[in-house]
């Protein structure tokens, strides 16, 4: 089976209200379609971050517009498509309320987060139930770049150097203070970080190496662990990336099982091109597979029932 690990809807509501998306972004039945041609069985729609809550003037109105309105494609396509749904971040009850409302009453299959809200990143507190909740139910987050004010934006606001480096970089930190705060260690929480998890799997080697440094000098807490090991546990799409050595990167640290094949659309309409980008690679046919759809398909199918007690 194919999966598209990394693909996104809008309802008009939130494209009306957000300054970059078009009409391409709601469109499912084209999506469908290109999908059919690409032979994809099914694609994962996830939030692309927008700033639309700016003008409806909450996250937690977004998340219930967003989650509503891909419910309705969950029913119309139970076998095509699979929800990641929007949680209200701006109160932490009404997180937990909500991922319990999607997962069992909307049929979702996994939580959608940003890599920060306003320099607000995931290892604060307020994220920790909804990880225990995801560690426990085997429930999957994926987690892409934030777009608006990332990290930098404050010292470079620029139509192409934002989208190409701030985002990457936002995402990179976001991992990075998972790591320092413990999370990747102690919850088993699957995390999916968009675009091979930023420059992570180009700067392990550094992690490592300065880690090692600081803490001869006492410098930098105790991970228990070298970073890179910890870093192991996260998993990463190819946000469709066709480039060899990103692939390369990304295997180097943390092998086949933990890369899932994404093709970004509707930003990256190529999708055959990012698919034969992972059927080129130098590794086995089971790998591509799991690659391709199969590590997905074995999160989803390990997923237990949801706490009634939540």
């Amino acid at each position: 089976m194919i999966i598209d690990a990394h693909s996104h809807w809008l309802p008009e509501e939130i494209i009306s209200n957000a300054h970059f998306f078009s009409k391409s972004w709601g469109e499912i039945e084209h999506q469908l379609e290109a999908m059919d041609e690409a032979g994809i069985d099914q694609a994962v729609l996830s939030y692309p971050t927008s700033d639309a809550h700016l003008k409806l003037g909450s996250i937690s109105l977004v998340a219930r517009i967003f989650n509503d309105n891909v419910a309705k494609i969950l029913k119309k396509y139970p076998d095509r498509f699979i929800g990641a749904a929007v949680l209200p971040v701006d109160n932490g009850k009404d997180m937990q309320e909500e991922a319990k409302r999607a997962i069992e009453k909307l049929g979702f299959k996994a939580f959608s987060l940003a890599s920060s809200y306003n320099a607000v990143y995931l290892d604060d507190q307020i994220f920790l139930p909804i990880y225990k909740l995801a560690q426990d139910e085997h429930i999957p987050i994926f987690v892409h770049s934030q777009i608006v004010k990332p990290i930098g934006i404050e010292r470079v606001n620029d139509p192409l150097l934002t989208p190409v480096i701030e985002y990457v970089f936002d995402m990179t930190v976001c991992i990075g203070k998972l790591l320092m705060s413990d999370i990747l260690r102690d919850y088993k929480t699957k995390f999916i970080f968009a675009s091979f998890g930023g420059v992570i799997p180009f700067i392990a080697h550094r992690f490592d190496a300065t880690y090692q440094m600081l803490r001869g000098i006492n410098f930098v807490k105790d991970l228990q662990a070298m970073p890179t090991e910890l870093l192991k546990y996260i998993y990463v799409d190819t946000s469709g990336d066709k480039t060899k050595a990103n692939f390369q990167a990304a295997l180097e640290l943390l092998g086949p099982k933990h890369i899932l094949w994404g093709s970004d659309w509707p930003a990256k309409k190529d999708i055959a091109a990012g698919m034969q980008a992972v059927k080129n690679l130098d590794i086995s046919n089971e790998d591509k597979h799991n690659i391709l759809g199969g590590n997905l398909e074995q999160f989803l199918n390990s997923r237990g029932h949801f706490p009634s007690g939540l």
